[in-house]
């Protein structure tokens, strides 16, 4: 199932979603100016958890992490997901508390899969756990919000409607259960955990939950 859209308004015009769509799509294009050494790259700037955590806390790739991207469809399917979750958190929160929700969003999903893959000397990369974040604060803010999908049923395109929290839960615990599936394939076979950082996902939808009363401005009494 992909989201569509959402039938949920945004309460302002969603100038750092936009910002951020275009910082990121700015920082792919580098990456893919450096084809030749891309590997060198995204060791640099991602966020290695042997290196980052368990070496000791080095904080600067926890950010520019959250910049990269493994590939053109993992970028365009974290962007859209910020296009239509993100707007609506940014309406509540303002630019500013929202720039800062997202990137601690995206720290604290890193440093989730760090914490659960110390050892790990893949580069984690991706907007993904900063997205969830928002993706976390949508359940708690508008959770009968519609959210239209679409799926294929052989083939055939099928278009459907479902309230905001079943997506959202569904979607969540799929992170769980992935994320548990990918730590005891890693731990059985004594190898490297690669593919989706499912932990990651899950971490920052956690985050955006704890998070979203310390960024979400209160309303003033008259």
């Amino acid at each position: 199932m992909i989201p569509i859209s959402d039938d949920k308004p945004a309460a302002r015009f969603p100038f750092m979603v936009i910002l951020l769509i275009i910082l990121n799509c700015a920082v792919f294009w580098r990456e893919m100016m450096e084809f030749q050494h891309i590997e060198a790259f995204i060791e640099t700037h991602g966020m290695i958890p042997a290196r980052d955590f368990a070496g000791g806390l080095n904080l600067r790739p926890y950010f520019t992490s959250m910049f990269l991207h493994g590939g053109l469809a993992h970028l365009l399917m974290n962007l859209w997901a910020l296009w239509i979750f993100g707007d609506n958190i940014e309406g509540v929160m303002g630019p500013a508390r929202f720039t800062l929700f997202y990137l601690a969003c995206g720290f604290a999903a890193a440093l989730a899969h760090a914490a659960v893959h110390p050892f790990s000397e893949v580069p984690v990369v991706g907007a993904s756990g900063a997205i969830a974040g928002v993706m976390g604060a949508y359940l708690i803010l508008f959770p009968t919000a519609r959210i239209k999908m679409f799926t294929l049923l052989v083939f055939y395109p099928v278009f459907f409607e479902i309230p905001a929290f079943v997506f959202l839960i569904i979607w969540f615990m799929g992170q769980i259960f992935s994320g548990a599936i990918a730590f005891e394939q890693a731990r059985s076979t004594m190898s490297e955990p690669v593919g989706i950082a499912f932990i990651a996902h899950a971490g920052g939808f956690l985050a955006g939950i704890l998070l979203l009363p310390f960024f979400k401005k209160r309303k003033k009494r008259r």
